[in-house]
């Protein structure tokens, strides 16, 4: 059964790869289908998550970007081309996103975020990605999908490092203390001048790809509704060793908060080695342990 949204034969053939999973199957492919998912920024974030949510079949994006294509932008942005740039990116966005998945529509919205339409616009969709590039921009998408009551799935980058996770704040925890929001997260915004620009410090394009493309997962799982949803922040950092091995170091950090929001109680951290690749796992919690059983059995595999 495929639900209320019925795949014509081309669709499944496109997607047979997921209909053969048993966590998406009919039901999940009509599910995404029939979801409706906003993107904020068509930039290096954006474009490789609306790649893949998009080829996942996802119904409906939107995309929310008042900037124009650069050549600067094209060493990560995979979303545009050579062609593109001077174009406006919610257009170059959408032309490539017909060319990829002729049953998925996007929606340009080629305007600036502000406070007089953000919530307009969140409330248009079943749930927001949000890969802007600038603290006022994050606090102004989470307040959005808390008065709308939306799933949220924000992440940065840094020059090596990048951080992820989704956030819940319309609902509560099984004990019913409300779940954080973004503000919860980072209370305040760096100060001035602390953070440089992209075009100042530099990124790897490819690390801009890998948390875009964590991003359309969270989306999918969130539309499916298969595993665990990623409600604790995840930091991914990557940094070259002496040696020529590249290390990737993986943080997980539970979402947690006291009665007034924000206070980290505990950590734990975990390190597991395999092919020469150090994984570190630090779970900060409150008063939920850690399964470190899990983790042991994780860690004897991988030896």
């Amino acid at each position: 059964m495929l639900n209320s949204q019925m795949l014509n034969s081309d669709e499944l053939e496109r997607y047979a790869r997921h209909l053969v999973l048993r966590e998406v199957g009919g039901p999940g492919q009509a599910a995404l289908k029939r979801a409706r998912v906003l993107v904020i920024g068509a930039g290096g974030l954006g474009a490789p998550a609306l790649l893949y949510l998009a080829a996942a079949g996802v119904g409906t994006l939107g995309v929310v970007d008042d900037d124009t294509v650069s050549l600067s932008n094209l060493q990560r942005q995979v979303i545009h081309a050579t062609a593109d740039v001077g174009r406006p990116k919610v257009d170059s966005a959408k032309a490539a996103v017909a060319r990829l998945n002729p049953h998925v529509t996007l929606e340009p919205h080629g305007v600036r975020l502000t406070a007089a339409n953000a919530l307009d616009l969140v409330s248009r969709y079943d749930l927001v990605v949000d890969g802007s590039d600038n603290f006022a921009t994050r606090y102004l998408v989470s307040d959005a999908c808390y008065f709308a009551k939306k799933p949220l799935i924000t992440a940065a980058v840094g020059v090596f490092d990048g951080t992820l996770t989704t956030i819940r704040a319309h609902e509560t925890a099984p004990d019913g203390t409300p779940n954080p929001t973004y503000r919860c997260l980072f209370p305040e915004p760096p100060p001035p001048g602390t953070v440089p620009a992209c075009a100042e410090a530099g990124i790897l394009g490819a690390l801009t790809g890998v948390i875009g493309s964590m991003m359309a997962l969270e989306a999918i799982r969130e539309i499916v509704g298969f595993g665990e949803g990623l409600v604790f922040l995840v930091e991914f950092g990557i940094f070259g060793a002496r040696n020529g091995i590249v290390r990737i170091a993986l943080s997980l950090r539970k979402f947690i908060h006291d009665a007034r929001f924000g206070v980290l109680l505990a950590s734990e951290m975990l390190e597991l080695r395999h092919a020469g690749v150090l994984i570190v796992i630090r779970v900060i919690h409150h008063g939920h342990r850690l399964d470190l059983r899990r983790v042991q059995r994780f860690e004897a595999k991988l030896k």
